[in-house]
């Protein structure tokens, strides 16, 4: 048998094939998975491993490791749907991070474009897919392994009754997250499929603020100019552009490439999300 010839465009990677070893060493498979999930993810990461071989298995060790995050997310959910709505409703209801959302995105984004033919499977180097797995295997281990409820009252215990939030007070504290994060400096005057980022940003700020400033259950202070008449937030216009703002973030998130600008807006989409189901009538 013929000995496997290294690919040449890893050379710049790791200088031999024991140099992958360490590069897949922190993927470890999380204890509780069903078989199918463990199958999945160890594939996906001896996939890594050998496109010191063959470089494209970087990225179909990628698009491969998806299903596993969704399966999960499904079952956790109890929710049969996209992947891309199952990370939207886990984000919204944190259990899942902004940045392990903005990277399941970005795989999702790969996976979509290769579909379409306008990527191939050499979209992503050794290093690359292993940031993008890490964000499968760190979402499957939180999904399996929540905090647990003393972890919870321990975290609590230490800390002052303004730390502890509550549910319905996520978008206020996340507001208060987004008020300290500076608007990603390189991305000002940026216009993403004609979507301006500056703009985007600004009209989902101000309706968030509207949104509590007005809301009786958890409010930053009244605001003069901006809820319902019933005191009750947002007014049907308001909603509406914020259901405007939310297509246009559904399209930016996943194209954004930079690290801190995609959390930036991946939180800023959460809070849009979450203002706006406070609007959708209760289940009957």
């Amino acid at each position: 048998m013929d000995t496997p010839v290294p690919d040449l465009r890893v050379r710049d990677v790791v200088p031999g094939y024991a140099g992958m070893h360490p590069l897949v060493a922190d993927l470890v498979l999380p204890e509780g998975a069903s078989m199918s999930v463990m199958s999945t993810l160890e594939t996906s990461r001896e996939l890594v491993r050998h496109s010191y071989y063959r470089y494209e298995f970087a990225t179909v060790a990628v698009t491969h490791a998806l299903s596993a995050v969704e399966q999960v997310l499904a079952e956790r959910l109890a929710l049969q749907a996209p992947l891309e709505e199952l990370v939207r409703r886990a984000t919204g209801a944190g259990l899942v991070s902004v940045y392990l959302a903005g990277e399941l995105e970005r795989a999702l984004l790969l996976r979509e474009r290769l579909a379409q033919g306008s990527a191939t499977s050499a979209a992503l180097n050794p290093v690359r897919a292993v940031d993008l797995l890490r964000a499968v295997f760190d979402t499957v281990a939180l999904l399996l392994h929540p905090p647990t409820a003393q972890t919870q009252a321990q975290a609590e215990a230490g800390a002052g009754a303004d730390d502890v939030t509550q549910p319905q007070d996520r978008l206020a504290r996340l507001w208060e997250e987004h008020l300290r994060a500076p608007f990603p400096a390189s991305f000002r005057g940026v216009d993403i499929d004609g979507t301006d980022l500056v703009q985007l940003d600004a009209d989902v700020a101000a309706l968030v603020r509207r949104e509590l400033d007005d809301a009786p259950d958890g409010g930053l202070g009244g605001g003069p100019d901006g809820g319902g008449l019933d005191g009750g937030g947002l007014d049907g216009g308001g909603v509406a552009g914020l259901w405007r703002c939310i297509a246009g973030l559904a399209t930016v998130v996943p194209l954004l490439d930079e690290e801190y600008c995609a959390a930036y807006f991946t939180r800023l989409r959460t809070m849009a999300d979450l203002a706006a189901a406070r609007h959708l009538p209760d289940a009957t």
